[in-house]
């Protein structure tokens, strides 16, 4: 029991020590409602420690629950000092369902924000002129969507968050009030989950993220 009582301190510090050391906060804005979940995430990629981002509601985000993008500002600024927003929807319409952030439980929303930061891997390495034609890309070609879509899931799968990418899919997939239609699209559009579990069983996520950047 006593050693118990030390232990688990111990641990607490040891994560506590770990978050602070892979994530700036400094340079991240994140509402109180899922500060803990934006952090839970952020913890996967120390990659992003230098990049400032901020996370911002929004009453309503078309055909989206969330939407990473670079701040307009950052166009002006060399790839290395981008500065991106993460938009989250208040309130979250899919066909007759409506949910809202309280709604989704707390695994669901650090897989898709999990997902956005996803984004901003697939984001950070391209020129602003690259970016401008990848905007107009995803505005025009469904290809183009399912190329973006799925390397965000890659990224996010390759950084160790395959078990929260799950859940979000499931989320979805697993809702009986929800469409078979809207699920098909959900399918073409994204990984599934048995896709997430291939893999990751087999291995091969670096090879899926390098066919998909040879693919765009």
């Amino acid at each position: 029991m006593l050693l118990t009582s030390l232990i688990k301190p111990i641990l607490y510090f040891s994560i506590s020590m770990a978050t602070a050391q892979s994530i700036n906060l400094e340079n991240k804005i994140i509402p109180e409602s899922i500060k803990k979940e934006a952090i839970e995430a952020l913890t996967f990629f120390p990659e992003l420690y230098d990049t400032a981002i901020e996370f911002k509601f929004k009453n309503n985000i078309r055909k989206s629950t969330m939407q990473a993008q670079p701040r307009f500002t950052s166009f002006f600024k060399s790839k290395e000092n981008r500065e991106y927003v993460i938009l989250i929807s208040r309130s979250i319409q899919i066909e007759g369902e409506k949910f809202t952030m309280d709604d989704i439980p707390s695994d669901v929303k650090v897989g898709w924000i999990g997902h956005e930061l996803g984004h901003l891997m697939d984001y950070r390495d391209r020129t602003n002129l690259g970016m401008l034609i990848f905007g107009i890309k995803y505005l025009f070609s469904f290809k183009h969507i399912k190329e973006v879509e799925r390397a965000a899931d890659t990224y996010a799968i390759i950084h160790g968050m395959g078990d929260y990418i799950i859940k979000t899919k499931n989320f979805i997939l697993d809702n009986a009030n929800l469409s078979e239609k809207y699920k098909e699209r959900i399918r073409r559009l994204y990984i599934s989950p048995e896709e997430v579990m291939e893999l990751i069983n087999k291995n091969k996520v670096a090879e899926e993220l390098e066919n998909i950047e040879e693919d765009s």
